[in-house]
Formats: structure tokens, C-alpha cells, sequence
């Protein structure tokens, strides 16, 4: 079983700022709590074939997920699959649309996936996802507007 979620956020900032801000996914911690840490392979900029690899805390379990970029086209989309064996693994990525006066529309999607046992919580894990999923559109604009001068 599987399924997606989505949300769509406009940020105050250029389009080119948004993307670098969030092509880089060790300021992912900014924007979501679950994060507790996030490093990336190799050092260099980000492009198909980076790897990054966090803890996150999910329903008070600790797991080690890791995500290699599969699209990158700057500044209007990145891609990203779970390479980790979890329970529930995610597939998503950002599409980013440039807006008049230096404003970006973001969305966010992500499709998860369960294996094993984890086909019984995919359910769970996505109504919740689905529930989170306008804070968390809010959450990386407030992010990114912090980060990025105006």
C-alpha cells in the first residue's frame, strides 16, 4: 500500500534563493521537527546522485533514513528517493515556479510506501502526513523567509 501527500506554499523570495535553500537538505531540521540530524555525501553542491542521510524521530522511535537526489533542475525541481530498509520509506521531491515581485510557489510531495509490517502503518503514517501537510507548506516558508535575506 501506498499513497501521496502534498502541500503548496508561496514564499517571499526569488526563486533561485528558494531552490538553493532547499536544494541543500541539511536545512531540513529548520523546517521539520522530525529531523534530530542530517549530513551529506560527498561535500560539493547538490546534484543527482547526492546522498543525504538523517535520524529522524517519528511516534518517539528513532530511524536512520537515506535519501539520494534522483532529479535535480535547478531552479524549478528536485527529486529524491528513500534508499534506507525502514518500515514506511518515502519518495518525493520540490517543484518551485517563479511568481511575480521575487516570489516562489513551492509544492511539496512526497508518496510513501509500506514494506513488511510497515504495510499495516502506511496508513497511519500518511493520515498523518496528510494532517501535518499545511504546517508543514508553512514551516518551509517561515524557514526559508528566515534564512533568506529579503
Amino acid at each position: 500500500m501506498s499513497g501521496e501527500f502534498e502541500s503548496i506554499v508561496e514564499i517571499d523570495r526569488p526563486v533561485e534563493q528558494v531552490f538553493a535553500y532547499l536544494a541543500d537538505g541539511r536545512n531540513d531540521p529548520e523546517f521539520s521537527p522530525r529531523v534530530q540530524e542530517i549530513a551529506k555525501t560527498p561535500d560539493g553542491p547538490t546534484a543527482v546522485g547526492t546522498i543525504f542521510r538523517s535520524t529522524v524521530k517519528d511516534a518517539r522511535m528513532k530511524t536512520a533514513r537515506e535519501f539520494r537526489i534522483t532529479g535535480f533542475d535547478p531552479p524549478r525541481l528536485v527529486r529524491w528517493t528513500e534508499q534506507s530498509k525502514n518500515m514506511v520509506t518515502a519518495e518525493g521531491g520540490y517543484d518551485l515556479e517563479a511568481l511575480p515581485g521575487g516570489r516562489t510557489r513551492v509544492r511539496i510531495f512526497n508518496t510513501l510506501e509500506g514494506h513488511g509490517f510497515g504495510k499495516l502503518l502506511v496508513g497511519l503514517a500518511l493520515s498523518a502526513a496528510r494532517r501535518d501537510a499545511p504546517d508543514f507548506g508553512r514551516r518551509i516558508k517561515a524557514a526559508v523567509e528566515a534564512s533568506v535575506p529579503a
